[in-house]
């Protein structure tokens, strides 16, 4: 409850947290959504984004985009009435650390949205860029922020034309004053609000049960039911309910059989669902201006069963360990790398056949921030990998451990995806995790 008022979360997000029904009913329509949406982008922009300029230390951010060539951060800002920018949009942020005051300005011909105002009068004007440069000497900057980055991509988004016309047609004293606004940049992709917090435990839950409802007979007859046809009833599903989905799902399937089944072969990915098969997804959606990305597990009843043979359930039990084992080395600013190669260690010596490839989650589904090795890249990831782990950040924590099924004659992979937030108070899962499986067929 605490979280609902500290910063005055208005009564549509109340009621997002508080409908706790079936879940199509949890989703907003449209008009609703906007207004939910503008209010966080308001949020963030007043409270948020002033801290990280300060924290950064650029106190203008220039972020200039075309219509259909848009900056992908300028796409963190865009009014929920606007699908792209219109012409050429300049957004402007300057912050006075001395009076803690944020100026917010589009040197646009329209106000962008409510929260940025448009201060271009091209009638008086009629060069852009002089607006600009006329802005900028009027607030006169130390340092300006221009989205490009060499590691980054989505702090890489003002295009090589309107670099071109910004910089060289400026006057000296601003041209020395311009660097990367990488820093800023990941710090405002990366980082929730108390708001954006609320929200994603819904939308977690929202893509759990559609999960859940895929994972079940009414979907799923052993025997008849491809895992390509369950792939397809997920797209449908988020359809029905007037969602996206931010990547095509998959579904897979191991078993007791020679054939080493699991997803980073392809192989299982049009096969049938068989009664006794271990079944796996990877699957997310968009809703609210964030993302989720789940991985889950369920089991198909024999005839005569009402549970996962015990192997099964000890090789999750053992899965979970390592995702406890991970989780706990988060701390504030230590690497990807340094974490990454800690749990790794841990895990090996408990006797566990770790792999983590755990990545930034919210405004993007891959995001930027602090990357946790890759599938293939377990010796650590070289400059994504560096990043420092910051307060009010989100993962999807995804992994697999390998163990040995004696009863099949093989290996099989548990394969584990959910979203998770480190806080000052330590890390926690936006909506817990799964500890047992999803069983097909009780």
């Amino acid at each position: 409850m605490k979280n609902l008022f500290i910063y005055n979360t208005n009564l549509i997000l109340v009621l997002l947290f508080f409908f706790q029904s079936s879940f199509s009913q949890d989703i907003l329509d449209l008009k609703e959504r906007a207004s939910v949406i503008k209010e966080i982008q308001k949020d963030r922009i007043e409270n948020l984004l002033p801290q990280l300029m300060e924290e950064t230390g650029i106190d203008m951010w220039i972020i200039i985009a075309r219509e259909y060539n848009e900056d992908p951060i300028i796409k963190t800002f865009l009014p929920p009435t606007w699908l792209n920018a219109r012409r050429r949009t300049i957004l402007v942020f300057h912050y006075d650390k001395s009076s803690k005051k944020l100026d917010k300005a589009a040197i646009s011909r329209y106000n962008f949205g409510d929260n940025i105002p448009s201060i271009w009068n091209k009638d008086e004007t009629p060069d852009q860029f002089k607006a600009l440069y006329d802005y900028i000497s009027l607030k006169a900057p130390k340092k300006i922020g221009l989205n490009f980055s060499k590691n980054f991509a989505l702090v890489d988004g003002i295009s090589k034309t309107d670099h071109e016309l910004f910089y060289n047609n400026a006057p000296k004293e601003i041209q020395k004053k311009i660097i990367s606004a990488e820093k800023l940049g990941i710090r405002w992709i990366e980082t929730r609000t108390e708001k954006e917090k609320v929200i994603f435990s819904q939308l977690v839950r929202i893509t759990r049960n559609i999960i859940k409802e895929a994972f079940s007979t009414k979907v799923i007859s052993p025997g008849i039911t491809t895992t390509n046809d369950v792939v397809w009833w997920m797209r449908e599903k988020v359809l029905d309910l007037n969602l996206q989905t931010w990547f095509h799902p998959t579904v897979d399937v191991q078993r007791n059989e020679k054939s080493d089944l699991y997803a980073f072969d392809g192989k299982s990915k049009f096969d049938i669902i068989q009664p006794g098969d271990l079944v796996h997804c990877d699957f997310g959606i968009s809703y609210l201006t964030l993302n989720t990305d789940c991985q889950q597990l369920a089991y198909v009843l024999k005839p005569g069963e009402n549970k996962a043979p015990d192997f099964l359930t000890n090789a999750l039990i053992d899965a979970n360990r390592l995702q406890d084992i991970f989780t706990n080395q988060f701390k504030h600013k230590r690497s990807g790398n340094d974490i990454l190669k800690s749990s790794l260690e841990i895990g090996t010596k408990e006797g566990l056949k770790p792999q983590i490839y755990t990545h930034p989650l919210g405004t993007f589904g891959h995001s930027a921030g602090t990357t946790i090795g890759m599938w293939d890249s377990q010796q650590g990831v070289p400059v994504n990998g560096d990043v420092p782990m910051m307060f009010d950040t989100a993962y999807a924590i995804e992994l697999n451990n390998k163990s040995y099924i004696k009863e099949w004659g093989k290996e099989i992979r548990i394969m584990l995806e959910e979203a998770g937030i480190f806080e000052k108070e330590g890390f926690r899962y936006v909506n817990g995790r799964q500890t047992e499986f999803i069983i097909i067929g009780k």
